[in-house]
């Protein structure tokens, strides 16, 4: 019986191997069908894999096919890295390595084409391009950057400011304004062209009429409520498209006549958002009143109400009897905290920090004196023997850089050094749109060079620097700016409260979440 079972079982291992054997055949020889079919798997695994018997020409064809794919993948991989593939089954590789392939031959048939037309580069080369590392305005000692900025100029009919003769080589790369040139003779006044009271903003600007980071920016966004009420839609445009154009021209006239100040660009950026973010279908009238608004109540919020609460919300409680305050040049804010602080009853002296070439102290001194407060007026040679003597300092800002450092009129950062060395406190008074994301520790990669020409002036009957063009050797620089570590700064008050200057970057963050 189990003789017969285990026969039964080989022969039926053995019935799919032996499709044409008669049923009578299996079961009348069990041995010889289980050595044919030994025999036959042993040749199977004796035959090559490539060598089957006959096949359809077509399915010889789609193998020949596949094997030169494979062939192909192989060559194409670098460094022969390919692995040796059975049969005709296709490699799998990963997304990452078929994305890596196909940037590979990307790449290879870029550096053939650049090959091509004389330009041999590496891929790096022609996948990556460096990002500009500074802004085109801080590029003036580059030609190819002059030449664009000179094309943009004469597309929009601007007139470019002739390059100044002779400037300092350290201070190369900046814009040099000097009075003598004037912009007025290449304007064509035709129709299209700039509006008057944009050439008269930028006058006043190259001559130094208008001054001050606040006072620009409201003379600026007056001058752009006359060019929006003087506006008209052309027919089949739209007025949020065709005026964001149309005030592009006007910028450039006003930096060709005096760099644009933060204050200035945060405000130019508020006023395109409005006008990019008008209706359509909202007719010119309606649109125009709306803008009216925006900008009187941009001005209202950002210096009007924001002096105000930084001069009798958080300045003032910073004021004692008794105190004797330094301030340095003339600021419009530190002026009104000192008169508020003033008017509230407060008994105090100031003591008045002056330097050439602008003398705006001068300026300071005689609002503070008109307002009855009792000041001292020196220059900045004398400060260190003025200190002992000092409770505190007061100093405006022209901007806030997002590392912390002041950028203010030039010599504020001596002020500042001399208080820190004396262990005086220093309280920077400065509004939030005065922000700015930029950063800077130096004042030599970014700043604003004045007329040399203002140098001239010493106040004396025998003025020896007259003739100073005709010395090639000598060459007069004139800065406008300087920074001010946070180091030497304790507190800045603003009319979000009183902070440290580390706390820039999250009141940026915080602004730009609320826009």
């Amino acid at each position: 019986m189990e003789t017969q079972e285990a026969s039964s079982a080989q022969s039926a291992e053995s019935k799919p191997h032996q499709k044409q054997d008669s049923p009578r055949e299996k079961s009348s020889h069990p041995q010889t069908d289980r050595q044919d079919s030994k025999s036959k798997k042993a040749k199977k695994e004796k035959k090559p894999k490539g060598s089957q018997q006959q096949q359809h020409p077509h399915q010889q064809g789609q193998q020949q096919q596949g094997q030169q794919k494979q062939s192909q993948q192989q060559q194409q991989r670098p460094g022969g890295s390919e692995k040796p593939v059975d049969g005709d089954e296709a490699p799998k590789l990963s997304k990452a390595e078929l994305k890596r392939q196909r940037r590979e031959r990307q790449e290879a048939e870029r550096a053939a084409k650049a090959a091509k037309a004389g330009k041999p580069k590496s891929a790096t080369d022609v996948t990556k391009k460096e990002p500009p590392r500074v802004s085109a305005h801080i590029q003036v000692d580059d030609p190819k950057v002059q030449k664009k900025i000179a094309k943009k100029l004469e597309k929009q009919q601007v007139p470019q400011r002739a390059a100044a003769q002779r400037k300092v080589g350290l201070f190369s790369h900046l814009h040099q304004y000097e009075r003598q040139v004037t912009l007025t003779q290449g304007i064509a006044f035709h129709n299209g062209g700039l509006h008057p009271a944009i050439i008269r903003l930028g006058l006043q600007y190259a001559e130094g009429i208008i001054c001050g980071s606040n006072a620009r920016c409201l003379a600026l966004m007056q001058a752009f409520k006359a060019v929006i009420r003087d506006y008209t839609t052309p027919p089949q445009k739209d007025l949020s498209r065709d005026l964001e154009a149309k005030i592009k021209p006007y910028i450039s006239f006003l930096t060709q006549c005096r760099p644009l100040s933060v204050s200035m660009g945060n405000a130019i950026k508020f006023l395109k958002m409005q006008i990019t973010n008008t209706p359509t279908d909202m007719k010119d009238s309606e649109a125009k009143e709306r803008l009216f608004e925006s900008i009187d109540g941009y001005l209202q919020e950002k210096i009007v109400l924001a002096g105000k609460a930084i001069s009798t919300t958080y300045a003032i409680q910073k004021i004692c009897d008794g105190d004797v305050i330094m301030i340095y040049a003339c600021s419009s804010l530190i002026c009104r905290v000192l008169k508020d602080a003033h008017n509230a009853g407060k008994k105090f002296s100031v003591i008045v920090v002056d330097a050439r070439p602008k003398n705006e102290g001068r300026e300071a001194a005689r609002r503070l004196v008109k307002a009855g407060i009792n000041c001292s007026y020196i220059l900045t040679n004398a400060v260190s023997y003025m200190m002992p003597e000092v409770s505190k300092v007061l100093l405006g800002a022209h901007a806030l850089l997002a590392n912390g450092y002041v950028m203010s009129r030039v010599g504020q950062s001596l002020v500042a050094m001399m208080a820190k060395a004396y262990n005086v406190p220093v309280l920077v008074c400065c509004e939030t749109y005065k922000f700015c994301e930029r950063v800077q520790t130096d004042s030599f990669v970014s700043n604003e060079l004045g007329d040399p020409n203002d140098l001239l002036e010493t106040g004396k009957s025998t003025n020896y620097l007259q003739e100073w063009k005709d010395f090639p050797s000598l060459s007069l620089l004139n800065l406008v700016y300087d920074v001010t570590p946070p180091d030497f700064v304790d507190m800045v008050i603003t009319e979000i409260g009183m902070i440290p200057c580390t706390s820039v970057p999250v009141v940026l963050r915080v602004k730009n979440v609320d826009v």
